[in-house]
């Protein structure tokens, strides 16, 4: 495969792959590994895929499966998370230092849902899959896809409102207000 077609096929979905895969494993490192090992498979296999037009749906499937394939392993392995204080890397920076607070809310609300909900929704909203592409992606029918996008709105509705009633609830001092004592 010439170098400028898969910079272009890089450029193109780098993006989309990094937050659907952000979106699954919920940490910015993992998620960079996980699209950087999508598009090592794919300069190894890629030329192997018929239709170019589909290059964006197996992308999509291949990062998926990957993350399967990476959670199984990291079931036999001790995370991060699990070592003593002090053993453990420092927490990495937000990644979604450029969306509002609105986006930071339903990007909150949308890691509540349940993950067999969240990653047709994010497949759907966020990558602008198709029904179809999404159940070629998760392997599941299209029947399925609809119900655990159904199911997944109900769950982001209901951790939208608690996390919009939490803000509306928050109290913020304004420090430039003068002071009166009351007699």
């Amino acid at each position: 495969m010439p170098s400028d077609v898969f910079t272009q096929l890089v450029d193109a979905h780098y993006a989309p792959l990094y937050r659907f895969a952000l979106s699954l494993t919920k940490n910015s490192s993992d998620a960079c590994d996980l699209t950087q090992q999508t598009f090592f498979i794919w300069a190894r296999k890629g030329e192997q895929l018929r239709e170019a037009d589909k290059a964006k749906s197996w992308l999509f499937t291949t990062l998926y499966r990957e993350f399967l394939r990476g959670r199984r392993r990291a079931d036999h392995m001790t995370a991060l998370e699990d070592l003593p204080p002090g053993e453990s890397d420092p927490a990495a920076p937000e990644v979604d230092l450029v969306t509002g607070m609105d986006a930071g809310l339903v990007v909150e609300a949308l890691q509540e849902v349940d993950e067999v909900y969240r990653v047709p929704l994010t497949l759907f909203y966020l990558e602008d899959l198709s029904y179809k592409e999404i159940a070629d992606t998760l392997g599941v029918p299209i029947g399925t896809v609809m119900s655990r996008l159904s199911r997944g709105k109900s769950q982001l509705r209901t951790a939208l409102a608690r996390k919009e009633a939490g803000v509306r609830n928050k109290v913020v001092p304004f420090e430039g207000a003068p002071t009166r004592k009351l007699s």
